[in-house]
């Protein structure tokens, strides 16, 4: 893992943003690294579930705000959030405040945790796709997939988890590597 003084001069993906920090910090360190541990999985979900429809680095930017508004990313406190913690959050300014996505993040939490329960780890539910593999793959937004994944979760009741949605998930939990060749992490 590079160390905590990020080189400016690497080459990196295209869509980077290289005048914030948050951006350059997230894609060297994070983003196409796989994730094995479920409360990082979590939050990784929930964040791109409200990132549907704008950009991640909106979401990027408000991450911290998101950390403290959904309890430190614990999922089963957020499995338990009620209608009075739903309106709290949708009066957060620090947060996208998209009702739908509120209620989502809390049902998605649910779902989450039945799928632990059935697996015994969400890591284990979700790298079973791909036998543990990390799949190499560049320009696309969608696949095969992140189709059968979202068709799967959907039937599990989760939303705000379409194909696209998911085919970022799976890229930023490294599932999928899709760091561009000319990038220093591809």
């Amino acid at each position: 893992m590079p160390n905590n003084n990020l080189k400016m001069d690497r080459p990196r993906c295209s869509w980077v943003n290289l005048q914030n920090p948050l951006y350059v910090k997230y894609h060297d360190r994070e983003w196409g690294r796989p994730v094995h541990d479920d409360h990082k999985l979590f939050e990784m979900l929930l964040l791109e579930s409200f990132q549907a429809g704008l950009s991640w680095e909106t979401v990027l930017n408000k991450r911290e705000a998101f950390k403290q508004a959904f309890a430190e990313f614990d999922v089963a406190k957020v499995a338990n959030f009620n209608d009075e913690d739903c309106q709290r959050l949708q009066q957060n300014p620090g947060i996208i405040r998209h009702r739908l996505k509120i209620r989502a993040a809390v049902s998605n939490a649910q779902v989450f945790m039945a799928i632990q329960q059935e697996w015994g780890t969400f890591s284990k539910y979700l790298w079973h796709w791909t036998d543990g593999k990390t799949i190499q793959e560049i320009g696309a937004t969608k696949s095969k997939l992140s189709d059968d994944i979202a068709k799967d979760l959907k039937k599990r009741g989760m939303k705000f988890v379409g194909t696209t949605t998911i085919y970022a998930y799976l890229q930023a939990v490294g599932v999928i590597n899709s760091h561009e060749d000319s990038c220093w992490l591809g």
